[in-house]
């Protein structure tokens, strides 16, 4: 599918997997005008996808207008009881429960409707938590991460939707990163977990609604739903989220600011390891790269070799730990990803092999699944450069950047 192209007729069906499914459409938006995200455009359509039949909403507090109303209450409004369940993902509908902890079943607030866990006992909507509606939509800020769990919830609730008959449509918003940057590793089967659940590159960049088109295409997923997508307005794969306009909501405790994705990618993988500070409780999560008993001036020195651009360090010491700084452009040019792993091996090698060393049980094993595969944590123990594991990257970046292309609904 060309990028620049807004509409699919639905005479045509596409094969995924052993199975043929319904061709997924795309909601046309006006061309040109004003920056919409897909709520607002689905708004101006006076809900026409949603009319008639009662709807279930993946929501939280990310998932408002671009007014700042919340999705939930727009619905609300528009569709009065037919807006009959919510569905909440990790850290919960308002976003302050903490990482891996288990969301409760419970009344919301705003709406009175219940809001049914997709992070508790199960991630997957059940039958029961179905059955009172006739189509899900998906409505959450993603920050554009493999690890980022919004879009493993959305995959297998796109599985579940259409095990039980339900239509699902994706309410699409930015990716806060742009629509151009593609790095890291590809995700091992074996590796398949909720901070991984379809195999796209650690940073994709993609939008929501292109991940749930290609998901549905590429048999990522064992049933395909009647799968809707309403396309943003006036959105661009060069916007960062500094270009839409819209206010920032933090999408989780740790995602604080418009550029914490950014940070999310430069540090995350390192944030896995052992002795480690990353920053986690001061004003920048994610924005700090050290570890205990680490040399901040050695650390710097490293650094200044990377050659990152649009990236600056900054020593600092605190509390026996010791690192840089990150400052990062929003639109950066470095491989972020890249930045990672060689932070972490920096580390590791002033640390004399503590950082990964110390490694063990259920936290290596999340180490894995973040990075994909066991491979650099074996690679970077045995002393294999950095720079050479992230050359290794490169085929399976450039293959994923020309198969999902056909998926892409913005130029």
């Amino acid at each position: 599918m060309s990028s620049r192209r807004s509409f699919i007729t639905s005479g045509a069906a596409f094969l995924t997997g052993c199975q043929l499914a319904p061709t997924p459409q795309i909601m046309p938006s006006a061309p040109g005008g004003p920056f919409m995200l897909g709520i607002d455009v689905l708004a101006s359509r006076n809900f026409d996808l949603l009319r008639g039949k009662r709807v279930g909403l993946i929501t939280n507090h990310t998932s408002v207008t671009g007014r700042g109303e919340f999705t939930r209450v727009a619905m609300q409004r528009a569709l009065g009881p037919m807006l009959t369940a919510l569905y909440a993902p990790e850290h919960g509908i308002d976003g302050s429960v903490g990482a891996g902890i288990h969301v409760s079943t419970r009344r919301d607030s705003v709406t009175g409707l219940t809001v049914y866990s997709l992070y508790g006992p199960t991630r997957k909507p059940t039958p029961q938590m179905l059955a009172p509606i006739d189509v899900l939509v998906f409505d959450l800020q993603d920050i554009g991460c493999r690890s980022y769990t919004y879009i493993s919830t959305m995959a297998v609730a796109m599985e579940a939707a259409a095990e039980n008959g339900k239509a699902f449509v994706v309410l699409d918003r930015p990716n806060p990163m742009g629509g151009w940057r593609v790095e890291g590793p590809p995700l091992e089967s074996r590796w398949k977990s909720f901070v991984g659940q379809i195999p796209v590159p650690y940073v994709h960049g993609m939008t929501a609604g292109e991940l749930a088109m290609m998901t549905a295409s590429s048999g990522w997923i064992s049933r395909v739903p009647r799968l809707n997508v309403a396309k943003m307005q006036g959105w661009s794969r060069n916007m960062t989220w500094q270009d839409t306009g819209l206010r920032w909501y933090r999408t989780s405790p740790n995602i604080p600011h418009a550029t914490s994705p950014l940070y999310y990618v430069a540090a995350g993988i390192l944030g896995g390891a052992a002795l480690v500070d990353i920053g986690i409780g001061t004003e920048n999560p994610f924005g700090y790269a050290g570890a205990l008993g680490v040399n901040p001036q050695a650390m710097y020195n490293a650094c200044r070799s990377f050659g990152m651009s649009g990236v600056s360090f900054t020593p600092y010491s605190k509390n026996g730990f010791g690192g840089v700084r990150l400052s990062i452009h929003p639109r950066a040019q470095a491989d972020l990803t890249a930045l990672d792993v060689m932070l972490l091996d920096a580390l590791n090698r002033l640390s004399s092999g503590r950082v990964l060393g110390k490694m063990s049980g259920d936290k290596l094993n999340l180490f894995h699944k973040v990075y994909g595969s066991e491979s650099l944590y074996t690679n970077l123990r045995r002393g294999v450069p950095a720079s050479r594991i992230v050359a290794g990257w490169s085929g399976f970046t450039n293959s994923f950047r020309s198969s999902r292309q056909r998926h892409l609904l913005y130029a």
